[in-house]
């Protein structure tokens, strides 16, 4: 139990935006917070200026089981990363009331983990935030397809419950860039409360997983199935 409780969380942020914006400020933002306030050990992936392939459903990743047929920056980058962490988070610009293409990209591509392993991503606790130029402008929609991509994966999405929160950070950046998010005082507290749901969600994932490995048989002690 204490090990569990001591060792530090692995969080991984995903900025799924084209352009040094809000999104980028955000995800960093809830990186910065996980680290300083939370003590937990964390990593980032930005997709600007990334060769991000679409994926064509070849379905190369079924026969080989050896990854992506795309050897591009989602293959060498992030998919340690996304295997690496206990939680991520998945920010992602606005663009035509849902999310971006490359925030798409990179959840499509995840296809070529699972096949070499379906259960890789399976308890990993998951948070999403969306900003855009409106207030209301697709930020719920946007989010509600991230959460929805943790379920097909088997992880477990987090929102920051009623009053204000209910499905992820929903930022109204004026289309300001990071000084627009950062202005915004209701959609920060609405990504600090998912983030405070995504690191408890995560601590209780890790200890019930702590709590049921089975315990080393003790040297020269036989072995269940030797008796």
């Amino acid at each position: 139990m204490q090990e569990a409780e001591t060792k530090p969380l692995k969080i991984l942020g995903i900025s799924g935006s084209p352009r040094k914006m809000a999104t980028d400020f955000l995800v960093q933002e809830a990186l910065k917070i996980a680290r300083d306030k939370y003590g937990a050990e964390t990593d980032y992936f930005s997709a600007r200026g990334k060769k991000l392939n679409f994926c064509i459903h070849c379905d190369f990743c079924i026969r080989k089981k050896e990854g992506c047929v795309h050897k591009d920056d989602i293959a060498a980058e992030l998919y340690d990363k996304m295997i690496w962490a206990d939680a991520w988070i998945i920010g992602t610009p606005v663009y035509q009331g849902t999310l971006s293409a490359q925030t798409k990209t990179i959840m499509d591509r995840c296809r070529a983990v699972v096949a070499r392993d379906p259960k890789v991503f399976l308890n990993k606790v998951g948070m999403g935030i969306a900003d855009g130029g409106d207030r209301i402008g697709g930020q719920e929609p946007a989010i509600q397809t991230i959460l929805n991509f943790y379920v097909i994966n088997e992880m477990i999405p987090v929102g920051g419950g009623s009053f204000g929160a209910n499905l992820g950070g929903t930022i109204w950046s004026k289309d300001k860039g990071a000084e627009g998010a950062s202005e915004d005082s209701e959609g920060m507290r609405s990504l600090r409360k998912t983030l405070k749901r995504l690191i408890q969600t995560t601590q209780l994932v890790k200890r019930a997983s702590f709590e049921t490995e089975p315990e080393s048989p003790t040297p020269g002690t036989p072995k269940e199935e030797d008796k």
